[in-house]
């Protein structure tokens, strides 16, 4: 309002912003506000150099480049455009990563064939419970298709459409990645009949039969609660369920949590062949992104002994 646009179109405004997004400008506004508040500037006519102070401080005790960046995003809402975009602010950030440069959260991978194997003991369906039938169908998921949990918690059963040799399944609501002109993700997953025991194709048609009458039909989600009333869940809950399995599967859940279901599922195709393009389409990456080569691709963390490294060495001398 304070840059003009009507009080009548504040909603189309801000449904311009997905709500995760508004969750992580609220806590950099909340800081620029206190800020203002202790120093007595104006929170919507601060000056280039009163960015640099804040940003200064909130680096001093902690802030990442990636929080600065954030924060420069968010106060970009409220200030003259030519402030949050001034060279000096530019430079500042750069500094920054010069000096605290971002990490990748995970250096290494888990292997799949590892959970696999720990999942390929709760066959058949019939023989287990709605518990851990829902958690391995969900792990199953993740690793098939690399997709976030996020994109999991939002299938519905009306967009599943079961074939003869595949089982294709549609995502129609907004993602994270969701922008005009780019493509919903579709979720491909073949069955796998040589090993029906972690075929995630057989495993979500269990899955849909054992919940088939005590569903609520109204929210139509996929993935309910093993629990009364069989509501859906989120992807919290989808997230708590795979970090189980991990865990249970002898991964090291201190280091790897759900979401390393996309860094071991697409670093294990591209090391196993499959081309750059396929796993980003399958990712949901653009076809020119390098976040796949740049954050997710990473070898097997392999445990070895204290001696196996010598004797590698001297062994073949």
């Amino acid at each position: 309002m304070r840059r003009g646009a009507p009080s009548t179109s504040l909603n189309l405004l801000m449904a311009s912003f997905a709500e995760n997004t508004l969750n992580q400008y609220n806590s950099s506004l909340k800081k620029w506000w206190y800020f203002c508040q202790d120093n007595h500037y104006n929170y919507c006519e601060a000056s280039v150099s009163q960015v640099i102070q804040f940003f200064t401080e909130s680096f001093e005790t902690g802030a990442s480049y990636s929080t600065l960046n954030t924060m420069r995003s968010a106060l970009s809402l409220l200030l003259d455009p030519s402030v949050t975009s001034n060279i000096m602010i530019t430079r500042l950030l750069k500094g920054v990563f010069r000096l605290k440069p971002p990490t990748p959260k995970y250096d290494v991978t888990w292997d799949p064939i590892i959970v696999l194997n720990y999942l390929s003991d709760f066959y058949p369906y019939d023989n287990i419970c709605l518990r851990d039938l829902s958690a391995k169908t969900v792990t199953l998921l993740a690793i098939a298709s690399a997709q976030r949990m996020q994109t999991l918690s939002l299938i519905k059963i009306t967009n599943i459409v079961i074939e003869s040799d595949c089982v294709i399944i549609k995502i129609t609501d907004l993602i994270k990645t969701s922008r005009p002109g780019a493509y919903q993700p579709l979720i491909r997953l073949p069955f796998i009949i040589e090993n029906p025991k972690i075929c995630p194709a057989l495993a979500l048609t269990s899955y849909m039969n054992k919940t088939l009458n005590i569903r609520n039909c109204e929210s139509g989600s996929l993935f309910i609660s093993f629990r009364k009333p069989h509501n859906k869940v989120g992807p919290q809950t989808l997230a708590h369920w795979v970090k189980s399995t991990l865990q249970k599967s002898g991964i090291d859940t201190n280091i790897f949590g759900a979401h390393s279901t996309r860094h071991a599922a697409t670093s294990a195709a591209r090391r196993a062949g499959v081309s750059l393009q396929v796993v980003r389409r399958a990712a949901g990456w653009s076809d020119s992104s390098n976040v796949f080569l740049k954050y997710y691709n990473r070898d097997v963390n392999v445990c070895a002994t204290n001696n196996e490294f010598a004797n590698s060495v001297f062994n073949h001398t």
